[in-house]
């Protein structure tokens, strides 16, 4: 066969029309034996320094010239050479043909130029194949024939090459408005089984574009990809599917209507066919399934579509998840929960239908061994249960706030960062219960801890809020005096100098009142920590808003009672700052200056 086709290629080089047809034939037969050793040897043999005249010439060597093409450039060290030997106009120019085998080889040389190869993909960039071609796919995207089915194919695949993985090829595709073309040919042509895989892949690149989803969201691409999913049976091929769906389900228009053509339903029943297995494939469906699922819930329409005022089957469905033994659905349910808890009157519906105590038996689970992603998710969908004011008193009497402190030893980040936040809201205008655990020495010393979390700006700022909310909530000296005692009111100075203007308006008031309930006590830790300094600063600083102006005066009148607080107030000149904010423009302001001049001057 070595010397067959070195015949060939010294034919090639030398022969007329006539024989040009026998040699090509030669070389198609070689490549099939081996097709890396003879793609170099057409390479050595400047073969494809002639292959331009084959393509233009337009005759019965040209589909086999174009085939040799292709089939050289499944080689990664042939695809620059067939780019720098000039074959990528020529090749764009028969896709102007009419001869469907031309069209064919030529789709595939240009399909195998680009894969993986940014110069290829230049050049027929610089030629405008892509648009061809798009139009091509547009022209036929009707037809049934199976030519033209195979056809389509090499086309769809062709475009998947020429623009994975490049964002500016595939926004350019985009432009074009391939995407309204793809989804009609998936549903004209849904039995093509390789033509419908290549546009799942197709969309599956294109997808993960921002500018692709108001395009998708134009066409029918939900009720296909349903459609589509509803028919397979094989786990790689529901796979493809689900990789088109996640970018697709980022859209809130296409979670809708993804909603609408009924994948709900088919992702149920993926999770009831595949809970009890412990197979791969179907671990990852369940948990790509149920992934899916708290993704759709994200949308505020889906999710209210589906909650269906707390009555929906799917809504109940879910809820059953969180009881399950399998840790994917416990996670799925908690964080469905939590998506579902984004208004008041799902919220204290769900409370009243008795979803807390799921919950708090989920996190029961969870103490000891626990699934850090399960807590996390568990104390999201409390969080969110707590912020409707009805819910905090009857959250508070289940018990929440008593299963959430069993996590105070944990030392992940995630979960610290959520029982924090849930603790927060549960307190928020509940005396009681500020004063229940702000006195609960074991809490504050923690809070002291992670006040000092600078790793973990979201724990430290959480226990900095959570400190201020229980002195603030309870207005007790029983939980200033412990904070003081646990050393808390350096970390309370610290934070009315944060960035976060709620932070600081947090900060001040706890000041306040733990100047106005044991000055005496908290003495010390506020020289220590130069609160008049901090105040002065806060005064001076022309940026500083009017609440925080405010509260800072409020604080300096709180603090007169204090010796040395009061001398460091007359040392730092405060009254002359104080005066030029009697004419400020916000009366509050102004008032609070005049008071708090007065306060200062007297002794």
């Amino acid at each position: 066969m070595a010397d067959n086709l070195s015949e060939a290629l010294k034919t090639l080089k030398l022969s007329s029309a006539d024989s040009v047809e026998g040699c090509l034939d030669c070389l198609l037969k070689a490549l099939a034996q081996n097709n890396v050793e003879t793609s170099g040897k057409i390479q050595e043999m400047g073969v494809l320094a002639m292959m331009p005249a084959l393509l233009s010439a337009q005759n019965s060597c040209t589909p086999k010239a174009a085939n040799i093409i292709a089939e050289v450039a499944k080689n990664e060290f042939m695809r620059s050479p067939c780019v720098e030997a000039g074959l990528i106009p020529p090749l764009v120019q028969l896709l102007n043909c009419k001869d469907q085998e031309i069209l064919l080889q030529t789709g595939r040389a240009l399909g195998n130029i680009c894969y993986d190869s940014h110069e290829g993909r230049s050049a027929v960039d610089a030629a405008g194949g892509a648009q061809i071609v798009a139009e091509h796919i547009k022209s036929l995207a009707e037809s049934t024939d199976p030519a033209t089915g195979k056809l389509l194919t090499v086309f769809c695949g062709m475009l998947m090459n020429y623009s994975n993985d490049n964002d500016s090829l595939q926004a350019q595709l985009i432009i074009m408005g391939v995407i309204p073309t793809l989804v009609r040919l998936l549903g004209v042509h849904s039995q093509n089984t390789a033509l419908t895989e290549m546009c799942l892949i197709a969309f599956g690149n294109l997808a993960e574009l921002e500018s692709s989803k108001e395009q998708f969201a134009s066409t029918n691409i939900a009720e296909e990809l349903v459609r589509l999913f509803r028919k397979q049976v094989e786990h790689e091929k529901k796979e493809m599917i689900f990789e088109v769906l996640a970018p697709l389900a980022e859209n809130d228009v296409i979670k809708l209507q993804l909603v609408d053509a009924g994948l709900v339903e088919c992702l149920l029943e993926v999770v009831a066919q595949t809970v009890d297995s412990d197979r791969d494939e179907d671990v990852a469906q369940l948990k790509t399934s149920s992934d899916l699922m708290v993704l759709l819930l994200l949308g505020d329409e889906s999710m209210q579509k589906l909650f269906e005022g707390g009555k929906g089957s799917v809504f109940q469905r879910v809820l059953s998840w969180v009881p399950s033994n399998n840790h994917q659905l416990q996670l799925a349910g908690a964080l469905a929960i939590a998506n579902f808890a984004r208004n008041d009157e799902n919220c204290i519906h769900m409370v009243d239908t008795g979803i807390v105590q799921k919950l708090l038996e989920l996190l029961d689970r969870h103490v000891e061994e626990g699934n850090v992603t399960v807590q996390h998710a568990a104390l999201s969908a409390l969080r969110n249960l707590a912020i409707p004011v009805v819910n905090k008193s009857k959250m508070l009497l289940a018990g929440v706030s008593d299963v959430v402190l069993k996590f105070l030893k944990s030392e992940m980040p995630p979960v610290q960062f959520k029982l924090l936040g849930t603790l927060r809201m549960l307190i928020d205008t509940q005396a009681d219960a500020a004063e229940q655990l702000g006195t609960n020495t074991k809490l504050v010393e923690r809070l002291v801890e992670w006040c000092e979390a600078k790793d973990h700006a979201g724990v430290m700022g959480e226990s900095n809020r959570l400190l201020s909310a229980l002195i603030r909530h309870s207005k007790s000296k029983n939980v200033v005096r412990t904070v003081i005692q646990g050393g808390g009111v350096k970390h309370l100075v610290t934070m009315a100098t944060s960035e976060h203007m709620i932070m600081q308006n947090e900060a001040l008031v706890a000041l306040g009142l733990i100047a106005a309930l044991d000055l005496e006590c908290a003495e010390k830790d506020f020289v220590g920590a130069d609160l008049v300094q901090v105040l002065h600063r806060l005064l001076t600083e022309e940026h500083s808003a009017p609440e925080i102006k405010y509260n800072s005066m409020i604080l300096i009148c709180s603090i007169m009672g204090s010796e040395p607080l009061h001398k460091e107030v007359q040392s730092l000149a405060f009254i002359d700052v104080v005066s030029s904010l009697r004419s400020h423009e916000n009366k509050t302001v102004a008032h609070q200056a005049s008071l708090t001049e007065q306060r200062s001057t007297q002794r």
